[in-house]
């Protein structure tokens, strides 16, 4: 069973800086990739930046030359390097896992998500 496990997440004073890392468990086959999304109250849950497999990367405008995403892949993990945060970035952060497949035949993709860990930017 797939699982994902968000760490790294606290209160931080506007300028500061958080890493959020993501350990996956259980055996995935393949997956396109993976990511951070963010939801803050009252507001719809966002994309913050993607890995993929290749380790190209897409970032969000808003995080984009702030936050930074990397991978280590023998361990099944991704960071989120966040720089310079804004009261703007307070959010619950979510981990997930794009378009896993579990072995060689199955066919039906599917997405996994963390439980989320909460960042408060306090000015």
């Amino acid at each position: 069973q797939v699982q994902l496990v968000e760490s790294g997440g606290g209160s931080v004073q506007a300028g500061g800086s958080l890493k959020l890392a993501c350990a996956a468990s259980g055996y995935i086959y393949s997956r396109r990739g993976m990511g951070w999304y963010r939801q803050a109250p009252g507001k719809e849950r966002e994309l913050v930046s993607l890995i993929n497999s290749d380790d190209t990367t897409t970032y969000a405008d808003s995080v984009k030359g702030r936050f930074t995403i990397s991978q280590d892949n023998a361990k099944n993990i991704i960071y989120l390097q966040m720089n310079n945060l804004t009261i703007e970035d307070t959010a619950v952060y979510y981990c997930a896992a794009l378009g896993c497949r579990l072995w060689i035949r199955d066919f039906s993709p599917r997405d996994y998500w963390g439980q989320g860990t909460q960042v408060t930017v306090f000015s």
